[in-house]
């Protein structure tokens, strides 16, 4: 369970440097589900608008992986939560087709 929670904790905090970051031009919110072990990151686009507001990154933590579920950023989260100690194979990128594992 500890291990859980450590996941956890990493990918929130990995998350949210994402609504903190200065590249956007919008208002950044980090959207945090701690029961659900879910978050994105929604920007907003300043306006005028020339595009659209949506999920940049959102992630989740299933058994001892971590889903990736949208990246359309160009800092790939994969590889900031690599940075921070969580080892690729547990890491899924469903956004980009890797199959979730049948226990998850």
């Amino acid at each position: 369970m500890d291990r859980v929670i450590n996941l956890t904790a990493i990918v929130q905090r990995e998350v949210e440097d994402y609504a903190r970051g200065e590249t956007w031009k919008a208002i950044t919110y980090p959207i945090l589900d701690s029961s659900r072990q879910t978050y994105a990151v929604l920007v907003v686009p300043e306006y005028p608008r020339k595009s659209r507001a949506g999920i940049v990154v959102a992630a989740r933590v299933v058994d001892n992986h971590i889903i990736v579920d949208e990246d359309i950023t160009d800092k790939p989260l994969w590889q900031e939560l690599v940075r921070a100690g969580i080892p690729r194979e547990q890491i899924i990128l469903a956004y980009a087709g890797e199959k979730i594992p049948e226990s998850t």
